[in-house]
């Protein structure tokens, strides 16, 4: 403790001088916030790569400075700017002596001009002999310690500015997805695609299965819904004549947070008038190996040592044949809904009461195929009963024209050949009105005005989503979803009630009462009355874990996937039911209590090594649960007596 709060002051003192330099400045009339622009002729790597082009000449050049190393009368900083970084060499005969001394009080983290003259130093390294220094912008904060960076996951995606500066990863991160992004806009273009932009404050949330967000508009006083899909208005453009239109932006779904899914996310859809899901094909695979190609310079990718290889024409397989081939269940020969109950039971699929044989067609295939579909592969024609915005295959009405494709066993593009039947459009709204009031959240509206679009007459049409995020975490190797997401969502510090909390915060001399909790309504169960004997008991190994990691598990949603730290060096899986309560990124970071030594359970196909200790209630006749967390200070595997 006393070495922790010599830190603090150490931190303090720092902050302090950098705040008294500023001062100095600013009395001295060279308040470095008061310069609106600097002129800048060349990038840091512009003058490496190029070197035999800028040798000898003036150039100049902008960013942050990242290391400094004063040596009597010369001295060498370094300089980061967008595309990297360049040594500085500054003596104090070239810039002279007031400037020198300038130079000496700036800070690591301060933002530089610098104009000079290209030369190779004796080590070999291209430099810029500088000539002029100027202090655009003062540095208040401190940067994290060089050699460690910030590597805390938490604070990089909260201060995802100070991960930019520290992790050059980050950033190429970053700019290949702004190449990524381009190079798809420069692909359609070429075919022909017109960039447009549609509403994101929508009266009915509709074109997918999804649970939307809900605002009030005070204007209108009218309830509103962010939308969770661009498809109704895209093709009600493809009605008004548009033929070939697409749009990329954002999309929001009121969703859990886990390495795949963030509540807002990146969605390109695209429609094309005159052709089918065939079609849509053909556009996917030369989309992607011209992406790759465009932004990697080659068409076979590696994620996470895994090779996947565009230029081969890409696999396709019916839904039925990949749960015939990854599970050994053939659904052509299934003929009624309770053969279907019955197989999901015998192989251990769970399903819901109004699912029909098509969803546990579905369900099959996410169990037992997903995973496997690692090459890019097209899963072809899927039941009609989860696919509402999809034309019927003609002679196979239980089936529709859609694809999903696949890489690394993630679902990476939905594809249809387009309904344009208004009556058949409104028998599909019907069932999903009837799923609606039997508790699906996700479920569709009927939208009134879409179907009159498709009564004054839509041409056959293919459709398709691609998850922009998902594109860019397989052409970056990026692990997860926040990872290509420069502002991801994250919990509030301290609560969404935080601010308002900062504005009624008490003078630091104030004591603070602890705010009192209401327990009246509480109902605790019985405690037992069976005894255990001691020796029992004491087998039971409770141990203070470190949560290193928590993420959602697919297709389930009560349980979330923990990865801990107990002590041994050796990762420990548990998976714990508490989804209802908790959202994965709030409990990174929390040391836990549980019980190691329990036989591994296989839950949702995962083997749970152990059980979270949580204490349970009941509150106004629903159950309350409290994860049992405990002082940080705690070391992992610490055992409980």
């Amino acid at each position: 403790m006393a070495e922790q709060q010599r830190q603090v002051e150490d931190l303090n003192h720092v902050l302090k001088v950098r705040r008294e330099k500023l001062a100095e400045l600013q009395a001295a009339g060279r308040d470095p916030f008061e310069i609106t622009k600097y002129d800048v002729t060349a990038h840091s790597t512009d003058v490496k790569e190029h070197y035999e082009e800028w040798e000898g000449k003036e150039v100049s050049v902008a960013g942050r400075m990242m290391f400094k190393r004063v040596m009597g009368k010369a001295s060498f900083c370094n300089v980061q700017d967008l595309k990297g970084s360049i040594q500085i060499y500054v003596a104090r005969d070239n810039i002279g002596e007031e400037e020198y001394k300038g130079f000496k009080k700036m800070d690591i983290g301060d933002i530089i001009g610098v104009k000079g003259t290209v030369f190779t130093t004796k080590a070999g390294e291209i430099s810029i002999h500088a000539t002029e220094l100027t202090l655009l912008s003062k540095s208040l904060q401190v940067l994290p310690e060089k050699f460690h960076g910030l590597t805390d996951t938490d604070m990089r995606y909260r201060q995802r500015y100070v991960d930019l500066i520290m992790n050059a990863e980050v950033k190429d991160t970053f700019v290949k997805r702004s190449k990524i992004i381009a190079a798809i806009r420069k692909y359609l273009s070429s075919q022909n695609f017109m960039e447009v932009e549609t509403p994101m404050l929508v009266s009915n949330a509709g074109g997918a299965a999804a649970r939307p967000f809900e605002t009030h508009f005070n204007a209108l006083d009218e309830d509103l819904k962010l939308r969770i899909s661009l498809e109704l208005y895209l093709k009600r453009l493809i009605v008004g004549g548009l033929e070939r239109v697409y749009e990329i932006g954002r999309v929001f779904r009121n969703e859990g947070l886990d390495t795949r899914h963030n509540p807002e996310f990146t969605l390109m859809e695209l429609y094309q008038a005159y052709t089918d899901y065939n079609g849509m094909m053909e556009l996917t695979e030369n989309l992607y190996r011209y992406v790759a190609q465009e932004v990697l310079g080659t068409t076979t990718i590696t994620y996470k040592g895994v090779e996947m290889d565009l230029s081969k024409p890409f696999e396709r397989i019916t839904m039925v044949d990949a749960v015939k081939k990854y599970a050994g269940v053939d659904f052509d020969q299934i003929k009624t809904l309770e053969e279907a109950r019955a197989i999901a039971k015998e192989k251990g699929v769970e399903f819901e009461p109004r699912h029909k044989k098509g969803d546990i067609l579905s369900l099959f295939f996410e169990e037992f195929a997903e995973e496997h579909l690692v090459q890019p592969t097209f899963v072809l024609d899927h039941p009609v009963e989860i696919s509402p915005l999809t034309k019927k295959k003609p002679g196979n009405p239980d089936f529709v024209e859609r694809f999903e494709f696949f890489m690394n066993g993630w679902e990476m593009a939905n594809a249809y050949s387009e309904i344009n039947d208004p009556i058949d459009q409104r028998e599909r709204f019907r069932a999903q009105e009837e799923l609606l009031a039997q508790g699906d959240e996700e479920a569709n509206h009927t939208d009134e005005d879409f179907l009159n679009a498709l009564e004054i007459g839509m041409p056959p049409t293919g459709g398709i989503g691609y998850g922009i995020d998902r594109m860019v975490m397989l052409l970056t190797d990026s692990a997860a979803i926040r990872d290509v997401l420069l502002f991801p969502t994250m919990k509030t510090l301290g609560g969404s009630d935080a601010p308002k909390k900062a504005e009624k915060a008490a003078p630091e001399a104030a004591v603070k009462t602890p705010e009192p909790i209401d327990f009246s309504k509480v109902k605790i169960e019985p405690l037992f009355e069976e005894q255990v004997d001691f020796d029992t008991f004491s087998k039971s190994d409770y141990r203070a874990v470190k949560i290193k990691d928590c993420v959602a598990v697919p297709k389930s949603k009560k349980l979330l996937q923990f990865t801990l730290d107990d002590g041994s060096g050796t990762d420990r899986t548990i998976l714990s039911g508490i989804h209802e309560y908790y959202e994965p990124e709030e409990l990174i970071g929390k040391t836990a209590i549980a019980i190691v030594n329990l036989p591994p359970r296989k839950m949702m196909g995962i083997d749970s090594c152990g059980m979270l200790i949580s204490a349970v209630h009941e509150e106004d006749g629903r159950e309350g649960l409290n994860l049992l967390m405990v002082d940080d200070r705690i070391p992992a595997g610490a055992k409980l007596y």
